[in-house]
């Protein structure tokens, strides 16, 4: 079996953002305790189970990783290294930035984590404040020489495009503190406003680009990032040479990985799966939920399509051949070449890519491409 990438929830989080729709709650010191307890025992249930299995990335997400504290961190890390070994591999923590970082890196630094992802969203203050954030800019710059002073050198920042009352100048400053701060990894996503967050019960009066300006906001972001030496790799990831997250590309690669935690979702021995969004049925020991209601089969051609299209590498003949034994469909390459021509794909011998323009209105290209709903390919 080959090496998986392990994905860790933490729920707890210190406040609510009004865009946030992922699953997270406050903690106390028993509630971190008790889910800290309950992740090893998942993580020596599954090394009992599949006693081979390895693991060569992990992921703590959230949530706010970081609010466990470095002790309860480094458990469950020393627990992940002694069931799936985590040789060689590459280990992120996610953190939004906080004054008081500085000693947890250093302790979890010594742990083994090498990969830190810090919530930055923007460097303009009034847009943090618009964002619900509960940093500053200073601080955000801090996190990150912080993160370099005990020795880890791979940061990434999350940047968020088309927020409320942003502008290219107010973007291009963001992405400037960015390359400024020596990161070597930056996500950049578009908001998107989803039911159930305070944002979308204000999405009437919420002043956001449209269309066309979120558009042009992002072609910005991709043209500065490049610029300054970042790579855009995926749809909304951008990365030094070498410096891409092998965690998240095993999501697009269609490589194997698993999720504990409540709310995390796995895609293990051919099958996806995942804890439903509670803290209690997961400190229960509750088993994980088949996901029976796909609208397109686990490991599926149309998934690896689906999943491969948002790389820039694309959707390669090469590829295709080694994990279906069969290439490109020449349908879906007909469709393809139809949008060349506008300037949304590149097609060749070789490969099928969506071009930046692409990128845009992949949502609308794959659900002709692969006979999908259009909802399926939402990033």
């Amino acid at each position: 079996m080959e090496p998986i990438g392990l994905y860790i929830h933490v729920p707890f989080c210190d406040g609510k953002c009004p865009y946030c729709d992922f699953f997270s709650m406050s903690g106390t010191a028993e509630s971190m305790d008790n889910y800290t307890k309950s992740i090893i025992i998942a993580i020596k249930k599954y090394k009992m189970e599949f006693p081979g299995l390895q693991a060569d990335t992990l992921y703590f997400g959230g949530g706010t990783p970081s609010l466990l504290g470095a002790e309860r961190l480094c458990r469950i890390l020393t627990a992940a290294q002694e069931n799936f070994s985590l040789k060689n591999a590459e280990i992120t923590m996610e953190a939004n930035p906080d004054k008081s970082l500085k000693e947890l890196f250093r302790q979890v630094k010594q742990a083994g984590v090498n990969r830190v992802s810090l919530g930055l969203q923007s460097a303009d203050d009034a847009e943090l404040r618009v964002l619900g954030r509960r940093h500053t800019a200073a601080e955000a710059a801090q996190a990150v020489q912080d993160a370099h002073a005990a020795g880890i050198d791979n940061v990434s920042l999350d940047l968020m495009l088309a927020v409320p009352g942003q502008t290219e100048a107010s973007l291009q400053n963001s992405i400037a503190f960015c390359l400024n701060a020596g990161v070597t990894h930056l996500s950049a996503y578009l908001l998107r406003v989803e039911e159930h967050t305070a944002f979308w019960q204000q999405r009437q009066v919420l002043c956001l680009p449209d269309e066309d300006e979120a558009a042009a906001l992002y072609e910005t972001a991709c043209e500065q990032l490049e610029a300054g030496g970042l790579q855009q790799y995926e749809i909304s990831n951008f990365a030094l040479p070498g410096m891409e997250s092998r965690h998240n590309l095993k999501y697009w690669e269609l490589k194997p990985y698993l999720g504990l935690g409540p709310a995390a979702h796995s895609y293990f021995c051919g099958k996806r799966f995942y804890w439903p969004r509670s803290l209690k049925g997961f400190l229960d020991g509750e088993a994980p939920l088949p996901e029976t209601d796909e609208e397109i089969p686990a490991g599926s051609f149309t998934e690896y399509a689906m999943l491969r299209l948002r790389l820039t590498a694309g959707l390669t003949e090469a590829e295709c051949q080694k994990q279906f034994q069969h290439g490109i469909p020449a349908e879906m390459r007909q469709i393809a070449e139809k949008y060349t021509v506008a300037g949304l794909t590149e097609v060749t011998r070789e490969y099928i890519r969506f071009t930046r323009k692409g990128f845009l209105v992949s949502n609308a290209l794959l659900a002709e491409m692969l006979k999908v709903p259009e909802e399926c390919g939402n990033s």
